[in-house]
């Protein structure tokens, strides 16, 4: 899909109707590889349908700690969080099916049982599952949409919070990490003025890189470009 076309779409999306409910995503379609066709047919194990209801059900150990990531991109550093983290159930939620099809290749290649993925709308997923019911949720670069007129689409707003803060456990995290200045300076306005969620930084602060959050395509393109890599790490305390 070309960048004039991309266009056109999200201004068709801005023109529907006012009940019509905002997305923070646009579908993007791309070929698939030949190891990408053959890992949805032989994983398919690995992805769920929607509807999945709790997610938690769909685990041989439900009882452990979930985490979900937003948006995984081709999957590779949810793939080395799942094989470094065996104790923790994680559950992917894209909407690009070759990231998805990469994701249970690598996911289906190192035979981990720890991981689903899903092709959704991860804010309905997230209102289906039951509060307190989240360990950690990961948003790793999510797109800026830099323009003024799409910011309602951006993920980080106090809406769409309010929503994580509900499904989170008490204790329970929110890591974002973002490459766009504008966008961290966003995120850290709205998630530094959430009340039942603590800064593990600091109020006014980004969190040191930690080690366990593997490199992902778009940190190093953005690093790349000269970027300066915020993370930020909430904690819900009440």
């Amino acid at each position: 899909m070309s960048n004039d076309q991309l266009e056109t779409q999200i201004t068709e999306l801005d023109n529907l109707p006012e009940h019509r409910e905002i997305v923070t995503f646009m579908r993007r379609s791309a070929p698939l590889n030949t190891s990408q066709r053959t890992a949805l047919e032989d994983y398919r194990d690995l992805i769920l349908e929607y509807p999945v209801g709790d997610l938690r059900q769909h685990f041989e150990h439900p009882e452990r700690p979930l985490t979900v990531e937003i948006g995984f991109g081709m999957g590779r550093s949810l793939v080395l969080m799942a094989k470094a983290n065996p104790e923790r159930n994680f559950v992917g939620i894209e909407v690009h099916v070759p990231g998805i099809a990469q994701c249970v290749y690598e996911a289906g290649m190192a035979g981990l049982k720890n991981l689903f993925v899903l092709d959704a709308d991860a804010i309905q997923v997230l209102r289906e599952m039951p509060d307190n019911s989240i360990n950690c949720v990961q948003l790793y670069f999510p797109d800026p949409w830099q323009k003024k007129r799409h910011f309602k689409r951006r993920f980080v707003i106090h809406e769409r919070m309010q929503l994580v803060e509900k499904k989170l456990e008490l204790g329970g995290t929110f890591h974002s990490a973002t490459d766009w200045e504008p966008y961290a300076e966003w995120m850290l306005d709205i998630l530094d003025n959430r009340p039942d969620m603590e800064n593990l930084a600091g109020k006014g602060n980004s969190y040191p890189r930690p080690e366990w959050r593997p490199v992902t395509k778009f940190e190093r393109r953005g690093l790349e470009s000269g970027h300066k890599i915020n993370d930020f790490i909430f904690k819900k305390i009440k």
